[in-house]
């Protein structure tokens, strides 16, 4: 299996429905693997797909889906662990993608929705509105297997992937800006436990 996957990248890759993409990965995870969302529309979208004590719905953090997943993947090597962040997000935490790089946690996949705003705070632009390619960026920092998902058979291909072979992935899907359907409960010390729990790391 080649280690670079190929995509027609971000400019050609089709415009995906972020909630629909999500049901997609969340339907996939049939062996307690864990899920960390990040702020905004990501999390809200990863909460409306189905509750799991495996899911870390992260509030007021932007930026730290990618580092938490990292240690969780790190502490559970067995154990799948998958990143669900925003564009904006991203940006705030690239270098953290050197670290992975440098880590290789073969357990760990980053999925990235690129809408090209900060859809939450007002759907002000983010630097991949004017071209920047999360994708080369990952490549880059030494993260080969990443890919933006050109339509939605090729995420669910790519999903698979990340799931049966080593990492660490990143993949990418541009997705429109649709809003939630459903925000997530706000209780931080109940989505700590619930997820704790669902890690096997509390009773």
């Amino acid at each position: 299996m080649s280690q670079e996957l190929e995509s027609r990248g971000r400019g050609n890759a089709k415009v995906l429905n972020r909630f629909d993409i999500t049901k997609r990965l969340v339907a996939k995870l049939k062996h307690e693997e864990a899920v960390v969302g990040g702020i905004g529309n990501t999390n809200f979208d990863l909460w409306a797909a189905g509750r799991r004590p495996q899911n870390f719905y992260m509030l007021g953090s932007m930026g730290l889906a990618v580092p938490i997943a990292l240690g969780v993947a790190l502490a559970q090597p067995k154990r799948r662990v998958f990143a669900l962040e925003g564009d904006g997000s991203i940006l705030m935490q690239l270098g953290a993608l050197t670290t992975i790089a440098m880590l290789r946690p073969r357990n760990l996949a980053i999925v990235v929705m690129d809408n090209g705003s900060y859809q939450i705070t007002g759907s002000q632009p983010t630097s991949t509105a004017a071209g920047a390619d999360i994708v080369a960026m990952a490549r880059g920092a030494g993260i080969d297997q990443s890919a933006w998902a050109d339509d939605e058979a090729a995420f669910e291909k790519l999903m698979d992937r990340a799931l049966a072979g080593e990492g660490p992935w990143l993949v990418a899907a541009r997705i429109d800006g649709e809003p939630a359907v459903e925000q997530t409960e706000r209780d931080p010390a109940q989505i700590r436990d619930r997820f704790m729990r669902g890690l096997g790391v509390k009773k």
